[in-house]
């Protein structure tokens, strides 16, 4: 039995489809919070768990029979209470293997990091559970950039950023959740992997805009980036080349190339 946890999110819905090919239905499991957001899943005969990360004991009701476990990290301020509370009742429970979607470089910063410090002392707590894991390091998704927003820059004729030109490791949500779904059933697993996907700059993704609406869409480099980067706070981190550290881990256990810059924007813009 495959459970997976926060099912109903825009990540938790596209692994689950991609379970839904490769497992039979009685073999697979959601855990959520609000189990009526989750019908359409029930209909298709994926069955469908109370779990709460704030209320452990609905945590070890869930989990029960879990072969393998799809921990899919909290957005929220209080993860570390909820994911120490997912980690006990996974162990309680006596769940078989954890998979836990972690933060690329979780291992390379200090505890007080804003989220990648969580998702290392998470990442912590797993291993010293006794409990089989698998830690799924993702980058930042693509969406967060490459989205239905850019068709404003396609209408001004003009895209800019505060990067330098440097690269993006991001990866898309499908590819990220294709990967979690093809881990979670494979025989053949390593403790580790680091995701990233396929490199692309705001000078591409300006060609790229050029290309898929017809329209000539030029760069240009600002001091305060109006997107994510700035919103984020990511310009330093991007300018110094933070955001280009490579891993083939993503393109070997989809067994492809993860979807490039022109994909991104066409699926961005359908």
């Amino acid at each position: 039995m495959i459970v997976v946890t926060a099912a109903t999110g825009q990540f938790g819905r596209l692994v689950v489809d991609q379970l839904l090919n490769r497992v039979p239905v009685d073999e697979l499991a959601i855990a959520v919070r609000n189990p009526a957001t989750a019908d359409d899943l029930a209909d298709r005969g994926v069955q469908v768990r109370y779990a709460d990360y704030d209320e452990p004991e609905s945590l070890v009701s869930a989990f029960r029979g879990a072969d393998r476990l799809l921990f899919i990290s909290s957005p929220d301020a209080a993860r570390l209470v909820q994911h120490r509370n997912v980690v006990a009742a996974a162990g309680e429970a006596g769940v078989g293997m954890f998979a836990y979607t972690s933060g690329l470089g979780a291992d390379m910063v200090p505890e007080d990091t804003p989220i990648l410090g969580d998702h290392r002392v998470t990442e912590q707590v797993i291993k010293q559970s006794g409990v089989p894991y698998v830690m799924l390091r993702h980058p930042l998704y693509t969406e967060l950039f490459i989205n239905a927003g850019l068709r404003s820059a396609i209408e001004a004729g003009e895209l800019t950023s505060s990067t330098g030109g440097r690269g993006m490791n991001t990866a898309s949500r499908a590819d990220l959740a294709e990967a979690a779904a093809a881990v979670l059933t494979s025989a053949d697993v390593v403790p580790v992997y680091s995701f990233t996907g396929r490199l692309w700059t705001y000078p591409e993704l300006a060609a790229a805009l050029s290309d898929a609406s017809g329209r000539t869409v030029s760069y240009r480099e600002v001091d305060q980036d109006p997107g994510a980067i700035g919103f984020m706070g990511l310009a330093p981190v991007v300018q110094a080349g933070g955001f280009e550290v490579q891993s083939t881990d993503l393109q070997t256990v989809l067994g492809r190339q993860p979807a490039d810059v022109h994909e991104a924007v066409a699926l961005a813009l359908a």
